[in-house]
């Protein structure tokens, strides 16, 4: 048997092609669960030419079936409570319950850009997105799981950005701090109950989350998407060069998906309000 069989997993921000929470659906659905992909747009647009005939959340979908599992496609606007509700009703209704949630939405917004030049707009989509939506998204799951509590597990996605932030990252930097905070407090509410509530501090990772950053240098630079990532990208402070992670190399989408297949399982039962740091080292 695999270790999550007769598991329910719910995990958002899950549609795009070289996204974390597409490692990590496919990556539950191989330890034995049922896995609800969850996006904002079931086929999500892409600066990457790599990516244009990925097909969203069906293609995410047909992996998770491809192992055996079912799998559901979802396409809702978590930062909107009326959006959470529905998507968490409509959940419970096609499978029964919730046992793993595993929440990965969230956007970055163009950097770097200090306070001063930030407008008020990005900075309350950044909350809206990356703190508002955690909450509503945590709040709704949580009710559905306290009346049968057991061996039930959340993980939110946060990012190194949340315990060190960076010139010109301050909405990002504080949304994620905030999560954090929703984290630990979260997980002491729920403890009595027994379910596992933990967060997961990515590093730098090669994913679709840097297209904005990517798409902004490009402009700034003058030129095509194509030809500024073949002149090389910089990172979030506009440092030019490699970043400095001792192991060489950005992290994948399986890096994240295998700690994740950890903290789900009862060998983390013994886990609960913890940030885990997975940055190659340059935590």
């Amino acid at each position: 048997m695999s270790s999550l069989d007769g598991k329910v997993a719910l995990v958002t921000g899950a549609a795009a092609k070289r996204s974390m929470g597409r490692g990590i659906a496919v990556q539950l659905a191989k330890d034995g669960a049922d896995v609800v992909v969850v996006d904002k747009y079931a086929v999500p647009e892409s600066i990457r030419p790599e990516d244009q005939d990925w097909k969203g959340l069906d293609d995410v979908v047909a992996e998770i079936r491809a192992q055996g599992r079912k799998g559901v496609p979802l396409a809702y606007d978590i930062s909107k409570s009326a959006e959470v509700d529905a998507m968490v009703a409509w959940v419970l209704e096609e499978c029964g319950k919730i046992d793993i949630l595993v929440h990965c939405v969230g956007v970055r917004g163009p950097v770097p850009v200090p306070v001063v030049d930030l407008d008020e707009e990005t900075w309350r989509m950044l909350i809206d997105v990356n703190l508002t939506g955690a909450f509503l998204v945590c709040k709704a799951v949580a009710e559905v799981m306290i009346p049968d509590p057991e061996g039930k597990k959340v993980v939110l996605i946060s990012s190194m950005a949340g315990i060190g932030p960076y010139p010109g990252g301050a909405g990002y930097a504080a949304s994620k701090h905030g999560l954090l905070g929703l984290m630990k407090t979260l997980a002491r509410e729920l403890a009595p109950y027994k379910i596992n509530v933990n967060a997961i501090n990515p590093g730098g990772f090669d994913t679709n989350f840097r297209d904005d950053s990517v798409a902004k240098q490009a402009a700034d630079r003058g030129m095509s998407v194509s030809d500024s990532l073949k002149a090389g990208t910089t990172g979030p402070t506009g440092q030019a060069g490699p970043p400095p992670i001792p192991l060489g190399r950005l992290g994948t989408p399986q890096d994240i998906a295998d700690l994740v297949s950890f903290l789900v399982s009862d060998k983390a039962k013994y886990i609960t309000g913890e940030d885990i740091n997975l940055s190659g080292g340059a935590g």
